[in-house]
């Protein structure tokens, strides 16, 4: 039973290294390897591992340089994307802490004056002039709404591009 190491592993361990088992080695190695426990141990498992590579890179499938280079341009501008998307959330968060700020301050001071603080609701249409685009009698009516339903259609559709503008997602 041989309980140290070969003599000639180092040798035969540098030959498998550099890649020149078994075409480099003189017959007095070969020969020796043929013979020693410990040395044919080394040379099989080398060779396995060798084989196990080279298969393994042979099944490896490397993507072309431009899909990659592409790839990373992708996730470089989307990188840049978030990066610039966090102030404009932040400056969004303050818009509205600053909105419901305003309108808790709007709710304080009207339900201050009194019950009747939603009294100038019923005055809208009046300060607009609503009524004269309808009159008492129905034939005015007719008249007044071809007036009335393209400026709302113009209002819906001005909304839809400002919602859509002002969107983050395109």
């Amino acid at each position: 039973m041989n309980l140290g190491s070969c003599v000639h592993e180092r040798e035969v361990s540098g030959l498998l290294k550099r890649g020149h088992w078994p075409q480099a080695c003189s017959h007095e190695l070969r020969s020796h390897v043929e013979l020693c426990r410990s040395c044919t141990g080394l040379v099989q498992l080398s060779l396995a591992f060798q084989q196990s590579r080279a298969q393994a890179a042979a099944q490896a499938r490397l993507q072309s340089p431009s899909q990659l280079w592409w790839r990373a341009q992708l996730r470089r501008r989307n990188a840049d994307l978030q990066r610039i998307a966090r102030p404009i959330f932040g400056a969004q968060v303050f818009a509205l802490a600053v909105t419901l700020v305003a309108a808790a301050a709007f709710l304080a001071t009207q339900a201050s004056r009194g019950l009747g603080w939603m009294s100038w609701l019923q005055e809208i249409p009046r300060s607009f002039h609503l009524d004269s685009l309808w009159s008492g009698d129905p034939a005015a009516f007719g008249q007044g709404i071809w007036i009335l339903l393209p400026a709302l259609a113009t209002l819906a559709l001005l909304g839809g591009v400002v919602v859509y503008l002002a969107s983050e997602k395109r």
